[in-house]
């Protein structure tokens, strides 16, 4: 039998590691993963923001330092950062 795994014990499982963060707006975050709550409420250190400016289709890089970012913005987490 496969054993089973919630959601939050996942995203426990990445405290203090690099996390890739996709949000809602087609922005997308990194950095280490310090904590979250219940509603997926996440805290980065060393977080780099990217995104895409629609004009010029060119990719910006904005470093963030610690940041608190809002579960209800999240659309993907994925373990181990961008690559």
């Amino acid at each position: 039998m496969a054993s089973h795994i919630l959601p939050l014990e996942l995203i426990d499982k990445c405290v203090g590691s690099k996390i890739w963060i996709i949000l809602k707006t087609e922005t997308e975050l990194v950095g280490t993963l310090r904590g979250f709550d219940d509603y997926v409420n996440l805290v980065l250190d060393d977080a780099v923001e990217y995104s895409i400016d629609h004009l010029t289709g060119e990719e910006t890089r904005t470093d963030l330092s610690e940041i608190l970012l809002n579960g209800n913005n999240v659309a993907l987490l994925v373990p181990g950062g961008r690559s």
